[in-house]
């Protein structure tokens, strides 16, 4: 919501002059004095009081479940696979043995062995798993990110949304904002952060323009956008507005020098990058604890090739999991040692899992009724392998979760009530999140 002031000052009775304000725009935006209040009692009810961030390890194409933290030694060559097990640091979990960091530090995070992703097709599952709702052809779900760039806004003059390279299939609206609108949409780095000439565009001046001149050429932007939505009558057309808020963001973006300094990844330990992984995976982990730190509310980092039809068990041993488990250990470890851990849920999502038994081409294919996921930080309980799937890993027989449970978990987590409703262009109101349920064996 539009605010009219910066500052606060608390009466006795709890009421802030921010809200005061607040209430005398709410005209403006159709809503009503007795609706603020509820809204407002509703909130008050349903958030915490801790600021929470999330990063978000997005890893595109089905990673495989019985080949990384749901494994199943006891069964069949054909089902078991190539990769053995090994002990983590809990007593009585296991992973697979390509994972020794993990292992280490499994007391950080959790394992939801017994998600049911519902869903064995891609481009459905980066909009179903990001969104927490089901595909639907006729509307657009908005991604996590999203929600949270509309509920609670930039901090520190950053975006509130982004997204680290480009492994997210976008044909059904996997990562966008949907209907909340563009305005919401991450702001998207394309380049791998490993590379030794990285640079992040468009967050520092160009060559020759000061700030005074910049922020002339700001005010006479803002002249011309004025008048033109006087021609096209008070509140203009959608697409202009929302481009009013793009020329805002950019302006706070580009004067802000935390911001220049946090996208700056060469400035980072050269040790603590090595730690992560001299690769896109491990330095976008390192670039999206930086951004995390600046402000920026949500960060999703990209990773691709998980989808393992062929050579699988070459793909995940060579490349996939010691990539994973360099990057998500150095993530938990250094967040752990900022005391930045209870503050910043740390997600691990994929499309869905992959076939139990190894196809001819010594790959897995699509899997619908079983996966993982994996949660850390964010006031979660941390250290627990949470259901379990028969001895096959073909479908969960204890504790069963599906992608709205864990949608509702992740807004738990970051103080948005499931019953936050937006409108659609159409004025069909639509909550968060309709059936999941919050895990509660992590809470």
């Amino acid at each position: 919501m539009f605010q009219l002031t910066r500052g606060s000052s608390r009466s006795c009775d709890g009421v802030t002059r921010r809200d005061l304000l607040r209430v005398g725009s709410l005209g403006v935006f159709g809503l009503s004095l007795p609706r603020f209040l509820e809204l407002r009692a509703r909130a008050a009810g349903g958030r915490t009081d801790r600021d929470v961030s999330c990063i978000l390890l997005w890893l595109q194409g089905g990673i495989s479940h019985i080949d990384s933290f749901d494994p199943k030694p006891e069964a069949p060559a054909e089902i078991r696979g190539e990769f053995g097990v090994i002990p983590t640091k809990v007593p009585g979990i296991q992973v697979c043995d390509l994972l020794p960091q993990l292992a280490v530090h499994q007391e950080k995070y959790s394992i939801v062995r017994s998600l049911n992703p519902r869903n064995g097709s891609h481009g459905v599952a980066d909009a179903y798993m990001m969104s927490g709702h089901p595909f639907n052809q006729a509307v657009t779900y908005p991604s996590y990110g999203a929600v949270i760039a509309k509920e609670q806004g930039d901090r520190n003059a950053m975006p509130p949304y982004v997204q680290l390279g480009g492994f997210i299939d976008q044909r059904f609206g996997g990562g966008v904002a949907g209907f909340l609108g563009d305005q919401y949409n991450p702001f998207v780095l394309p380049g791998d952060a490993s590379r030794p000439n990285f640079t992040v565009r468009d967050v520092v001046l160009p060559g020759g323009v000061d700030r005074d001149r910049f922020q002339r050429r700001m005010r006479a932007l803002h002249a011309v956008d004025t008048w033109q939505r006087r021609m096209e009558g008070d509140a203009g057309p959608a697409p202009l507005q929302a481009a009013d808020t793009f020329y805002q963001k950019a302006y706070n973006l580009v004067t802000a020098p935390h911001a220049k300094k946090a996208f700056d990844i060469h400035s980072e330990d050269p040790r603590l990058r090595d730690r992560y992984g001299r690769n896109s995976l491990g330095q976008g982990c390192v670039l999206a604890r930086r951004l995390i730190e600046a402000g920026v509310r949500f960060v999703t980092v990209t990773d691709g090739g998980w989808d393992t039809h062929q050579n699988n068990f070459t793909s995940l041993k060579t490349r996939l999991l010691p990539r994973l488990d360099a990057a998500l250990s150095g993530l938990l470890q250094d967040l752990s040692d900022r005391g930045q851990l209870d503050t910043t849920l740390v997600l691990v999502l994929s499309d869905f899992g992959r076939t139990p038994k190894v196809n001819p081409s010594a790959g897995r294919d699509h899997w619908s009724t079983a996966g993982i996921a994996l949660m850390a930080g964010g006031g979660l309980r941390p250290g627990r392998a949470v259901g379990r799937t028969n001895a096959l890993a073909e479908q969960p027989t204890e504790a069963p979760y599906y992608t709205e449970d864990v949608a509702a978990t992740i807004y738990h987590c970051l103080g948005i009530p499931l019953d936050t409703t937006h409108l659609t262009p159409d004025g069909r109101p639509i909550q968060v999140n309709y059936d999941g349920r919050v895990i509660r064996e992590l809470l």
